[in-house]
């Protein structure tokens, strides 16, 4: 016997409860007349992950689960089907005080009307961008459910994301009766988690002797961006099938009870094959005459790419923008986010608007206007210089005597900064700023200037990343927008912020190669500033960098939400105090 299982690997949005559901609702219906008995949700699939402080109001959970029972009662007429449903649980309405009210991250096991089983996640994480602990008291069950026609029944036992993290939810599941592993989870995406996540799947898999199925959620939610990459492993702990990054999809896998061994089991085509090791595995089921097949693994730039458009689509269109707008200096960074939008929007969705300062090089102009053209967008000129001579004339009087400086630069910038925000207060459309990770770190960026905006698109990208993006890009067409958008010019010229004559970056800031080295080690790897140096880079040169980190907390605490997609961005896993006498 083989029974069919089905991932819905869903983009689902926070708070949308009866849309989330109606999304439940559809796959297993589709799941079912594909013949599948088995589906499997993301974590926290009916509210969507995370929902942060909504978990703390009972009228919230409450609407949880009536959400939970609407895909109970729409799914009874499905015999013999099981569905599986992240949702939140707990929360007595009845008590005042939030502190004392017991929450839980759970699962509810739903078959022919009834829910069956809620399980408790048992491993909280509170980590990086995890609060968990926050919200919810940790499970102490096990939930093994059957799934199946009577007397050839699967044994599932269920996990929730970082529960398989660990190695006794696994072994009290197998201890239990469980045949087979489902994890539902909701994981965040930064570059190398894919790999990370498969590998720490098979350790738990040939700790159990049990094949796993890994159940992913997809799409962006603020700050986040969800993969998806849902994959199967059988009980070698091998890959069987494995869904695309970033896209929804349902993916099919059998549960095979068969007791069969192929004669050649050393070497086996897992996308054709199934294989008895312990007494059942898995394998990859065809779908109206076209198999599941494992998606190829792909390299860091192309799954940067893709997270970086999900995260714009997934939060414009979530938060109803109907398009975005940015200024376009002729510089890399610009160029970048313009090249990401339109990818994500489409061209009809994005303006791009060059605002020329006195200092603006004529090569900026021409570059700016080229890859307007080579991108379709609608591209504008409104030049600064009228309204930068009336600031210095306003400010005359006050700065007699006194020579320019930073000030100037900045009133360029924050002119810029004003226009922009003019253009979406009337259009509607959404900034997107275009500071990039190097320089949040280092304040290298303007309050109420280049910062002012509502989705900061690379704020996590460092600069020397900057340039590859834009390097793979122009040698690949990943959303059919069309090849080479951005004019060479603009990734092989120094950059500039073009605010004073003659202008270059690395006249304030270390080479970026070394730059973001340090920032690497000393920001997202929590080296000491001892290990840093004992690899060899300069002491004046960590000692600038790490200074400008520190003295910039302000800036960072009031620029605008942007894609995590490191191991630690600046946002939820970056809480340093603003005000702090501290030196390392």
């Amino acid at each position: 016997m083989t029974l069919k299982i089905c991932v819905a690997q869903l983009n689902l949005i926070v708070g949308d409860l009866h849309g989330n559901a109606q999304k439940i609702i559809a796959s297993a219906q589709e799941a079912y007349a594909q013949g599948a008995r088995l589906l499997l949700t993301p974590e926290l699939s009916i509210c969507g992950y995370a929902a942060e402080d909504l978990f703390l109001r009972p009228a919230f959970v409450s609407a949880c689960h009536d959400a939970v029972k609407m895909v109970a009662n729409a799914c009874a007429g499905l015999k013999g089907m099981v569905v599986v449903v992240g949702h939140p649980t707990g929360g007595d309405e009845r008590s005042k005080s939030v502190a004392i009210q017991r929450r839980f991250n759970a699962a509810s096991v739903i078959s022919e009307g009834r829910i069956l089983e809620t399980y408790a996640k048992r491993e909280l994480p509170n980590y990086q961008v995890f609060d968990e602990r926050r919200y919810f008291t940790p499970g102490q069950g096990v939930c093994v459910f059957q799934v199946g026609e009577q007397g050839k029944q699967v044994s599932v036992g269920l996990l929730i994301c970082e529960d398989a993290w660990f190695a006794e939810p696994a072994q009290l599941a197998l201890e239990a009766g469980a045949q087979v592993l489902a994890v539902i989870n909701a994981s965040p995406f930064h570059v190398g988690k894919g790999g990370e996540r498969v590998q720490r799947m098979a350790d738990r898999v040939k700790a159990t002797g049990l094949p796993l199925i890994y159940a992913h959620l997809v799409g962006g939610q603020d700050e986040v961006v969800f993969d998806g990459g849902s994959f199967a492993l059988n009980a070698n702990g091998e890959l069987v099938a494995r869904a695309e990054n970033f896209k929804e999809k349902l993916l099919y896998i059998g549960v095979n009870t068969h007791e069969k061994t192929p004669k050649n089991a050393s070497k086996m085509d897992v996308s054709s094959v199934s294989i008895k090791y312990s007494a059942i595995d898995l394998i990859v089921n065809e779908v109206n005459g076209k198999k599941d097949d494992i998606a190829p693994l792909r390299s860091d730039e192309a799954d940067l790419w893709d997270a970086l458009v999900l995260g714009i689509r997934d939060y414009l269109g979530k938060n109803g923008f109907p398009g975005a707008i940015l200024g376009l200096s002729g510089g890399i960074d610009s160029a970048l986010v313009l090249a990401l939008a339109v990818d994500a929007l489409g061209k009809d969705k994005v303006r791009a608007v060059m605002m020329p300062s006195p200092y603006t090089a004529d090569i900026s102009w021409i570059d700016a206007r080229e890859m307007a053209q080579r991108m379709g967008v609608r591209y504008d000129e409104i030049s600064i210089v009228p309204e930068f001579k009336a600031f210095k004339k306003s400010l005359a009087i006050e700065f007699e005597g006194l020579k320019e400086d930073t000030t100037e630069e900045n009133i360029q910038a924050r002119i810029r900064g004003t226009l922009l925000m003019a253009l979406s207060n009337k259009f509607g459309s959404m900034v997107l700023t275009t500071g990039n990770k190097s320089e949040m770190a280092t304040g290298y960026c303007t309050l109420y200037g280049d910062m002012a905006g509502g989705f900061a698109a690379i704020k996590d990208i460092a600069k020397t990343t900057v340039f590859k993006l834009c390097l793979w890009r122009n040698q690949n067409d990943p959303n059919g927008t069309g090849s080479n958008p951005i004019p060479e010019r603009i990734i092989t010229r120094p950059p500039s912020a073009e605010l004073r004559a003659d202008q270059k970056d690395q006249d304030s800031l270390p080479p970026y190669e070394v730059l973001d080295a340090i920032l690497e080690r000393y920001m997202e790897n929590d080296q000491s500033i001892a290990e840093i140096l004992a690899a060899g880079f300069a002491p004046a040169d960590v000692q600038r960098v790490t200074h400008l980190i520190k003295i910039n907390e302000h800036k960072r605490r009031q620029a605008p939400i942007g894609i995590r997609v490191t191991h630690r961005s600046f946002g939820k896993d970056w809480r340093y105090p603003i005000t702090s006498k501290f030196r390392a």
